[in-house]
């Protein structure tokens, strides 16, 4: 297992630097903003498994020649009167880490999800005070507020998108059915399973850049993948002057002005990083691809890419079962 262990560090190691910053910078993910996704979380669950494998198999490298024999040493040791002089203190730091690390992920995963669930039952109590349920829209509830704001708050069977009543006085009904399909794309696929994921990694190992770069380039594809499913409802132009709209966060000069202007007005976040809107950080790059929308990506290409999702996801199971192999 001694080269199992290296392998697996030197996985680790480009799947935390190299790769999220080349994938963050690459154009082609707003060609296939799926396909991007998909890379993403693939870096993601094997960076961790890469991490957390290569201290398991260093640690238990003495007790078999792969994972599974030394686990089962291992765990003879732990239950029965063996000698443990097999192994050094340097193999029980390292297994300890890797014990430490994965209860750290995971205590992390579930702080996360509590803490926004917490956060979403905050938000819902105060909706129920200061809104009203819309009359024309099923699940969709309206604020008082002259500030265009739209954004969805899950929360399974009672999830609702949140609108102002500012918003729906400055939208046409196409504006309106673009906002509705945009966050109603958000719910029915899940995003805020995804955000949530990629939240709780940037809190788990908030020393590393690329979890930053993770879940912000995350949280843009997310609104690009809502984007292209309004797209299947309204034209360009008019999801354009719905994002534009929601994105300025305030009462909107002549939408005439609109067509000219949208990738270069100012525009502020109008909800929590727990919940997805359609006007964001993001709106001027989504609005520029929208106003000069480049081709889908080849066939060829998005299967390279969907390839190298799945072998990023096979490579360290089977470092870790399959280690002597290598030998």
């Amino acid at each position: 297992m001694f080269w199992a262990s290296y392998l697996l560090a030197a996985l680790a190691i480009v799947l935390a630097w190299p790769a999220p910053i080349a994938l963050s910078r690459a154009a082609w993910t707003a060609r296939a903003p799926f396909t991007a996704m998909v890379l993403w979380q693939s870096i993601a669950l094997a960076g961790g498994l890469s991490m957390i494998g290569a201290l398991l198999v260093w640690g238990l490298e003495p007790l078999g020649d792969n994972l599974v024999a030394a686990s089962a040493g291992f765990l003879e040791l732990l239950l029965t009167d063996a000698s443990a002089r097999t192994l050094g203190v340097v193999h029980v730091f390292a297994v300890s880490a890797a014990v430490l690390l994965f209860a750290h992920l995971v205590f992390t995963l579930v702080l996360t999800f509590v803490r926004i669930r917490r956060q979403r039952s905050r938000h819902r109590d105060m909706l129920t005070l200061l809104s009203s349920p819309s009359t024309e829209q099923p699940a969709t509830v309206v604020i008082s507020h002259p500030a265009p704001v739209a954004y969805c708050l899950p929360g399974g069977a009672h999830s609702v998108t949140v609108m102002s009543d500012g918003l729906m006085d400055l939208l046409t009904q196409a504006e309106l059915d673009a906002v509705l399909t945009h966050e109603n794309a958000h719910l029915h696929q899940r995003h805020h399973l995804l955000l949530w994921a990629f939240a709780a990694w940037r809190s788990a190992l908030p020393w590393l850049p690329t979890s930053q770069l993770a879940q912000r380039a995350v949280s843009e594809l997310i609104e690009m993948l809502a984007d292209d499913e309004a797209l299947r409802r309204v034209d360009r132009a008019t999801l354009v002057r719905a994002i534009v709209i929601v994105g300025s966060g305030e009462v909107h000069p002549d939408r005439d002005e609109l067509g000219s202007t949208a990738a270069d007005r100012p525009h502020a976040a109008t909800a929590d990083p727990a919940r997805s809107t359609l006007g964001d950080g993001s709106t001027a790059h989504r609005v520029r691809r929208l106003l000069a929308p480049l081709p889908p990506l080849r066939r060829l290409q998005q299967t390279a890419a969907l390839s190298a999702a799945g072998l990023l996801l096979v490579v360290p199971p089977v470092l870790l079962v399959m280690p002597e192999m290598l030998g």
